[in-house]
């Protein structure tokens, strides 16, 4: 049966879209994509729109609701279209991030990596430092102020967001009164004609300091110094008021000329112990407190020392490269928005942080500069907008030739393509971790981590062989291979250390391997051994391997020659030999 617009269906819901949307199946095999459904829904749909091999509808009733659903807190939530999972539990929603982001990495990336669980957030409302609130004309000719119905510019009329710190409705609330009341009239996007265009409000969690930005179609507001007072004397911590001129024809809200008329043109915030500067134009993560545990999350994976060089490509205002600085010899920042490069300057004056240097420049043209300047950094981390990095600057980065890649992204797909890239480049990824940093909306960020493919000894055995790749001093990581060399799994790191034995390994290799073949073994143990650090390694011989194995181990393991060699010694052709009787 052919589906057509206006049909009335009945369908189960039993996935989720990467915009948060159910998805269902006709019975012709038709993926219908239905908003504010939940996977167990069993569903009445009327459909909108329909395509060669999907379509588009709307819930006419709900026939047997799903587990997952929960009563919505928001009234305007179905028209505004922001937050695509009010109606289901948080922990649905986490589940459904979770399995975005493993199913990008393995279905678009062909990656076969350890997904973390995703990093919840401790509050799933109220936890927005900033809003763009647009203002329009009701019927009536009363000034509304709310958000953009879902793909239009059609304001939907409600001034508090539960994402927002309730201090921005009476914010709202007293310009509202204020646009009403002195009869300023409010920008027609159409027309393009009208003052007032834009309240922008910016908040500083830690410092609990405001800024309020005001965007007009034009050079002044009227009655400048009444709305000062008025603000000032019922939110006594606002820090900053600015007005900001856009007398553009665009859906761009704010313009270049910023005049201050209260206070500093910018607020402070603290983010992990380290003091920003935040001016309408800079880039600052909208909920700082999952910003530090992703940026915790980046640290770990960096596992910078204090002889490494970092640098920070699509550096922002400097926050995730400052924040890691006192772990490292030198930071490079580097970031196109000038703006955005001042202000990390700034950040780290105002930080005491002397070992950082910020570029101003396109990153991939900046990665290639620096290559030319000789500088050969340990980790590089980049945090690219939400189209992902230029193949470019992959191959660039490739060339610089770090130990280690950290990837902050904040769309899965683009993720998951510039992770193969770097796969067929060298790079491993090792780990990723998606964090929630926007709970009840459709967006995830992730963190990946990727090490460079080194020292991988390939051994040509009859049955189970297995490649090992060398990702740290003291780790490793084994892939086992069936006998037409494809992958059965992947291993998980493992750390060792100069007490660990040929029994230590031996459990820890089974137990995340299962072999069954014990007489696989053997062969690894020599090369694990070439990770270690100690003084006397470059010298070693195969007589000095009774510090290694035991005489019971040698003979249980069949082992009776082996070469040692530093890890900055180790190449893909002096690798560890091995014969046996």
């Amino acid at each position: 049966m052919e589906l057509k617009k206006n049909d009335i269906i009945e369908l189960n819901i039993h996935a989720i879209s990467s915009e948060g949307s159910g998805v269902g199946k006709t019975e012709d095999g038709i993926a219908v994509f239905v908003p504010q459904s939940a996977v167990g829904d069993k569903l009445k749909v009327k459909i909108l729109k329909v395509k060669k091999a999907h379509a588009f509808g709307k819930i006419e009733k709900i026939i047997e609701p799903s587990d997952d659903r929960i009563e919505s807190v928001c009234s305007v939530s179905r028209l505004c279209g922001g937050c695509v999972y009010n109606h289901i539990s948080y922990e649905a929603e986490l589940s459904a991030k979770e399995k975005r982001v493993a199913d990008a990495i393995s279905r678009i990336g062909g990656i076969d990596t350890k997904v973390n669980s995703i990093v919840g957030a401790p509050n799933e409302s109220r936890y927005r430092n900033k809003a763009q609130i647009p203002v329009g004309i009701n019927s009536e000719g009363k000034a509304v102020m709310g958000f953009y119905s879902r793909h239009s510019h059609r304001i939907v009329d409600s001034m508090d967001c539960a994402l927002q710190p309730e201090v921005f409705l009476k914010i709202a609330s007293l310009v509202r009164d204020f646009v009403d009341k002195n009869h300023i009239s409010v920008y027609n996007e159409e027309e393009h004609r009208g003052l007032f265009r834009h309240l922008y409000i910016r908040y500083g969690e830690a410092t609990d300091e405001l800024m309020i930005c005001i965007v007009i179609n034009g050079k002044k507001l009227p009655l400048e110094a009444e709305l000062v007072k008025l603000l000032i004397s019922s939110v006594p911590n606002i820090k900053s008021i600015i007005i900001n001129s856009n007398k553009e024809k665009t859906n761009v809200i704010v313009g270049k000329e910023f005049r201050t008329i209260f206070g500093n043109d910018y607020i402070e915030d603290i983010l992990c112990g380290l003091k920003f500067r935040i001016s309408p134009q800079s880039f600052y993560q909208v909920n700082r407190t999952q910003a530090e545990r992703l940026y915790s999350i980046a640290g770990e994976y960096a596992e910078l020392k204090s002889t490494d060089t970092l640098i920070d490509l699509y550096c922002g205002t400097g926050t995730i490269g400052l924040s890691l600085a006192s772990k490292c010899k030198s930071l490079i920042g580097v970031e196109i928005v000038p703006e955005a490069i001042e202000n990390a300057k700034d950040n780290a004056e105002r930080n005491s942080i002397t070992n950082a240097r910020f570029i101003c420049g396109d990153a991939a043209k900046a990665a290639k500069d620096l290559k030319n300047e000789g500088i050969t950094p340990d980790v590089v981390i980049i945090d690219p907008p939400r189209k992902g990095c230029e193949s470019t600057l992959i191959h660039t980065i490739k060339e610089m030739n770090p130990q280690r890649v950290v990837y902050v992204s904040c769309d899965p797909a683009t993720l998951a393509r510039d992770l193969k890239i770097f796969d067929e480049l060298g790079y491993k990824t090792l780990e990723v971790t998606p964090v929630d940093m926007f709970p009840r909306t459709a967006h995830v960020e992730t963190v990946a981590l990727l090490s460079r493919k080194i020292n991988v000894h390939k051994m040509n055995l009859n049955s189970s062989p297995f490649e090992m790749i060398k990702s740290g001093e003291k780790t490793i990581e084994l892939r086992l291979f069936d006998e037409k060399r494809q992958q059965v799994k992947v291993g998980d790191k493992i750390v060792f250390t100069n007490n660990t034995t040929g029994e230590t390994l031996h459990s820890t290799v089974v137990k995340l391997h299962r072999f069954d073949n014990f007489d696989e073994l053997y062969k690894a143990l020599p090369l694990l051994k070439c990770g270690y650090t100690t003084d006397n390694i470059d010298t070693a011989t195969p007589a000095d391997m009774e510090q290694y194995y035991s005489v019971e181990e040698q003979k249980k393991y069949g082992v009776v020659g082996i070469e040692l060699f530093r890890p900055k010694q180790i190449t893909d052709e002096s690798v560890a030999k091995l014969t046996r009787n």
